[in-house]
């Protein structure tokens, strides 16, 4: 699918010099469900990857039987306060459909994952008090006729690692491979996927250009997603093009025009930690909303080069050093959050939104964004972002500069 806007356009967009300035937020309302583990007392270093264990201390070590098991940083912006409707929480899985693991690391391999995600149900993890990683050896596939509601619950201490090989998770009501289940596959409302409290780490779907490529972590077409209580560090998916993006999500035909919720996550997060794409250094989508509430978006980068439509001996893309979405009608909301840091070499070092109708609306409310450089373009008086829509982005209780 291809913008329709003009080289002219492009080159009529003015650089932002100044940003809005103010801070707000409104009543907090974390998710429910399995927390994070804390991290270790006493400790005032930076947090080490989510799949590196944290770096040695000064202090005396104990034994072996006392040492408490390792934490994975907490996701998402512990100062964020936006309000989370109740279809955005956490999904309470205490009484699991099926559980990977018999307690051990060992126990929790790239297979069990890929047989329980096929099965369907709500699914936790069983893998041992201390955090492990999984690296995935096939991509996990929902099947169409099962659940409907698929919840995959990493309990805060599992990460799923594509190894830099592979994407990790895929659904697509679409794929007749995957089951189709009813006569219309873009408007269906299951499968409804959830994914908490989890890491996705280290995706990468290049090469994969089925339905215009991208999700280099998870790639979602038709039913219902959303993420609560995640982290999705290096994730990466083909790095030129003009219209595919998406170096941890892509998404595509929700139910009813229904949003994707993003809630308490976190997409990098640190230097070295973000997503590379050739469009949407995090998130991407065609004709899909999104809700991002509470959660950090930064040292996310759009690699390609050329734009959309690509420049004439361009390969095309570089839009959205976070997020890019496309479509006609569609809304992206951007509430208690943080988006910093992020690049794209083209337009939208923080968003690019292009409602190809001018139908389109966003808001930013009681967020931060700052430092997202747009190396080509972006719309003035909104610095990191390039807006194509109804009048111009609404932008409540936040600072943009």
């Amino acid at each position: 699918m291809r913008n329709r806007f003009t080289s002219a356009l492009l080159v009529s967009v003015l650089v932002a010099v100044a940003g809005l300035a103010g801070c707000g937020s409104s009543a907090d309302d974390r998710p429910a469900g399995p927390q994070w583990a804390p991290a270790a007392a006493g400790s005032g270093a930076a947090t080490p990857p989510p799949s590196t264990p944290a770096g040695p201390s000064t202090s005396p070590k104990p034994s072996a039987s006392s040492r408490a098991p390792a934490a994975l940083p907490r996701p998402g912006n512990p100062d964020g306060r936006a309000a989370v409707p109740a279809e955005a929480r956490a999904v309470d899985t205490s009484e699991p459909t099926r559980v990977i693991g018999t307690g051990t690391p060992a126990s929790c391999t790239s297979e069990a994952v890929v047989a329980a995600v096929a099965k369907g149900g709500v699914i936790t993890f069983s893998c041992g008090p201390a955090p492990v990683t999984i690296t995935m050896k096939a991509t996990a596939k929902i099947r169409n006729s099962t659940g409907p509601r698929i919840v995959l619950d990493g309990g805060g201490r599992v990460t799923l690692s594509g190894g830099g090989k592979r994407r990790i998770l895929y659904m697509n009501t679409c794929d007749q491979a995957q089951g189709w289940t009813t006569s219309h596959c873009q408007d269906q409302d299951h499968p409804q996927l959830t994914v908490q409290n989890l890491v996705f780490a280290d995706g990468n779907s290049t090469g994969q250009r089925a339905e215009g490529g991208g999700g280099g972590a998870i790639f979602v077409r038709g039913g219902r997603f959303k993420v609560v209580n995640s982290r999705f560090v290096r994730n990466r998916c083909d790095q030129t093009g003009p219209d595919l993006g998406g170096a941890a999500i892509r998404v595509l035909s929700q139910h009813r025009g229904l949003p994707v919720y993003v809630v308490h996550s976190t997409f990098g997060g640190a230097a070295g930690q973000g997503g590379s794409c050739a469009n949407g250094g995090a998130l991407s989508s065609i004709g899909v909303s999104w809700v991002v509430l509470n959660s950090v978006l930064s040292h996310n980068r759009a690699v390609g080069r050329g734009a959309n439509p690509a420049r004439s001996g361009t390969p095309g893309g570089g839009s959205g050093g976070a997020v890019y979405t496309d479509g006609n009608r569609f809304t992206v909301t951007i509430a208690g959050s943080v988006v910093q840091d992020n690049r794209a070499n083209e337009g939208g070092g923080a968003v690019f939104f292009v409602s190809n109708d001018r139908t389109g609306t966003m808001r930013i409310e009681s967020s931060t964004l700052r430092r997202n450089r747009s190396d080509g373009f972006e719309t003035r008086g909104f610095p990191g972002i390039f807006f194509l829509g109804a009048r111009n982005p609404t932008v409540s209780g936040s600072s943009l500069r």
